[in-house]
């Protein structure tokens, strides 16, 4: 079977993982992500990922490129500004970041990550 060279990125192009950030990251609420991981090649990771209602601590080490498919997000950095994130809105995270994640709404976004 031949490799499939053009993929659609959508919640049906994978499996969903279920999963929670860790107890002593969460600052408020009690967040669920589910991700749609569609592809992945080596360093290189791309798919769907949703997260409800909730607040939690992040540290990236990864490069992430991100575009917001629906909901409402505050992101913080650590020490700087908040930045409200919604449908329509793509941005890069790069390793190092530091600060917090606020799920206002339900969000849903596309991304593609390098490790």
């Amino acid at each position: 079977m031949s490799e499939e060279l053009f993929r659609f990125l959508s919640r049906n192009a994978a499996a969903p993982v279920v999963s929670r950030p860790p107890k002593e990251r969460v600052v408020a609420g009690d967040p669920v992500f589910t991700t749609w991981n569609a592809e992945e090649r080596g360093n290189l990771y791309c798919g769907m990922w949703q997260a409800t209602p909730g607040k939690w601590r992040i540290l990236y080490e990864e490069w992430e490129y991100c575009r917001i498919v629906e909901g409402l997000s505050v992101i913080t950095e650590e020490g700087g500004a908040a930045r409200i994130v919604r449908a329509g809105d793509s941005f890069v995270i790069r390793p190092g970041f530091k600060g917090t994640w606020e799920v206002l709404e339900t969000t849903l976004k596309d991304y593609v990550v390098a490790t």
